[in-house]
């Protein structure tokens, strides 16, 4: 089977680690080991979050003040080529025998969408309201909200709308012997002018909507969303929490989720099915191989009596 899987940033830095290099790595190579559990028997795809290398590379970006600093988009395409390297590194090593190919891709954006009007991603570290003031009237295109007693900028994260070079990762992919880490953060957000040439964004595209988006241009069998939570969960009028097995996209649009943080990522499966996809599926990265055999995690799918199973 041809597999996408998607990595959420919490599986790269846990949640309220600091941004040490070490602390990365080693979470990159637990990732790699759960990964390679599955790309040893199957063609994989792989997407992951950069949040937090972003962000680092923001503070970095900011301390050298002899040049002006790095655009965004930039920055996005510096984390993606350390995270590849990592992931690259670390799957070579757990798979030896594997061919393993990091590539960093541009995913279009259009400048007309309304999420451009309205930033709501935070990126970069926080600054107190001296330095935010500083920070405005030097940079006053940037955007800053507050965030508790401190202030933060935010950005754009428009719809990924085209994933340029997608004839090559199928390509790459054909070959049945590749695992392949793209589309990294999303992607690279790039618009079109007039004239038709690219030009970087200010922006953050959300990898689980870019992953979605890979998976039905490589016409993948499955979508994983791989995670630090072992399955979604529902609450019954009683406040008892289940868990979820199995759903259909029709019956799980009709559930409430007691993590909203995972919205998105069920809309994403649900699309990829209904686009013809056999099953998109949402469970612990360290549970990779067993939410692939069906004992672990959520799934969705077509055809499943009743449209919905919960574990006992």
């Amino acid at each position: 089977m041809l597999l996408v899987l998607v990595l959420d940033s919490n599986t790269i830095l846990g949640r309220n680690q600091p941004l040490e290099a070490h602390i990365q790595r080693e979470n990159i190579r637990a990732a790699a080991a759960a990964i390679a559990k599955i790309a040893e028997e199957h063609q994989t795809v792989i997407v992951h979050d950069l949040g937090a290398q972003v962000a680092l590379l923001s503070l970095m970006n900011e301390s050298y003040e002899e040049v002006n600093n790095y655009p965004l988009d930039a920055l996005g395409a510096m984390s993606k080529g350390m995270a590849g390297f990592g992931f690259e590194k670390e799957l070579y090593n757990a798979l030896p025998k594997q061919n393993i190919c990091s590539v960093s891709i541009q995913t279009l954006i259009d400048p007309d969408d309304p999420a451009m009007a309205t930033p709501n991603t935070w990126t970069g570290p926080v600054y107190t309201h001296d330095e935010a003031q500083f920070i405005k009237d030097a940079w006053p295109d940037w955007v800053l909200n507050k965030d508790g007693h401190y202030f933060r900028r935010v950005v754009p994260s428009p719809m990924p709308r085209e994933i340029f070079g997608l004839s090559a990762l199928r390509h790459i992919v054909s070959s049945g012997n590749i695992t392949l880490v793209c589309g990294s953060g999303g992607g690279v957000p790039v618009r079109r002018d007039v004239e038709g040439e690219l030009h970087g964004v200010a922006a953050i595209i959300d990898p689980d909507r870019t992953a979605q988006l890979l998976a039905e241009g490589l016409e993948a069998d499955g979508l994983l969303y791989l995670t630090d939570q072992e399955a979604l969960e529902i609450r019954n009028d009683d406040v008892v929490t289940r868990k979820i097995k199995e759903c259909t996209p029709e019956h799980i649009s009709t559930l409430s989720i007691t993590d909203n943080t995972n919205e998105g990522k069920v809309e994403c499966v649900c699309h990829f099915v209904r686009s013809g996809g056999k099953f998109g599926a949402i469970g612990r990265l360290h549970c990779a191989e067993t939410i692939l055999a069906g004992s672990s995690g959520t799934f969705v799918k077509v055809n499943i009596p009743k449209g919905i199973r919960y574990y006992d």
